[in-house]
């Protein structure tokens, strides 16, 4: 059985189980964006938070359930489970609440950060529970920032992380690039496409980077 994990642009992913169920988080239009709007069809939408690039539900196809609130959901025989955070290191004062989403599919924990602000506290790390594949926003100024980023890796630990929400061509956000995340760090697979199929037997052992390709 094979996760497909496909990277939307920004911090919009689809998760794609074997059987067929699709799971989209954070959809944004690309005219607020610089990516092209998703063009996908998906069972269940996780809202990680309101801000205009990552809550735009209807530009996906096949009337999807949405779930934008935390605590446990049971949707289409799946259990998602959402982890109340802040969207900044003020406990929102700044930009509110985000929510972390967490759901297994194929065997395979994957726990969206959505635009986390701020280090995690021993208790929402324990809430989260095993986390096999984590994307995770690592370009500053919004959410956390490499220095950010690298602590939650380590209190995390996943077999897979995603770096998600940085500058790329085709962003004019006033992100950091990607880069500056993997600098020094030497568990780093490129991938070479913005689509990559998992089985969890192949996972690896320990914390690995996956670097997707911006679409195009």
């Amino acid at each position: 059985m094979a996760l497909e994990i496909e990277w939307l642009g920004h911090a919009c992913f689809r998760v794609t189980g074997s059987d067929g169920t699709s799971i989209v988080m954070d959809p944004f239009e690309g005219r607020d964006v610089g990516y092209k709007t998703p063009d996908v069809v998906a069972d269940i939408v996780l809202v990680s938070h309101e801000h205009f690039d990552h809550n735009k539900v209807h530009v996906i196809k096949g009337r999807p359930i949405v779930v934008r609130s935390e605590g446990l959901h049971r949707v289409k025989g799946i259990e998602v489970k959402g982890i109340g955070t802040y969207h900044d290191d003020a406990r929102g004062s700044k930009r509110g609440r985000n929510i972390i989403y967490s759901f297994e599919l194929d065997g395979i924990r994957v726990a969206h950060l959505g635009d986390l602000g701020h280090a995690l506290s021993g208790k929402e790390v324990d809430e989260m529970g095993r986390v096999d594949v984590m994307m995770i926003p690592v370009g500053g100024y919004f959410t956390i920032g490499p220095k950010e980023a690298d602590r939650v890796l380590k209190l995390v630990a996943p077999r897979v992380a995603i770096p998600m929400h940085y500058k790329t061509p085709v962003i004019d956000f006033p992100i950091s690039p990607v880069e500056d995340f993997l600098e020094g760090k030497g568990k780093v697979r490129r991938i070479g496409s913005n689509k990559i199929k998992l089985n969890r037997e192949d996972l690896p052992s320990e914390t690995e980077i996956f670097v997707l390709d911006y679409p195009r």
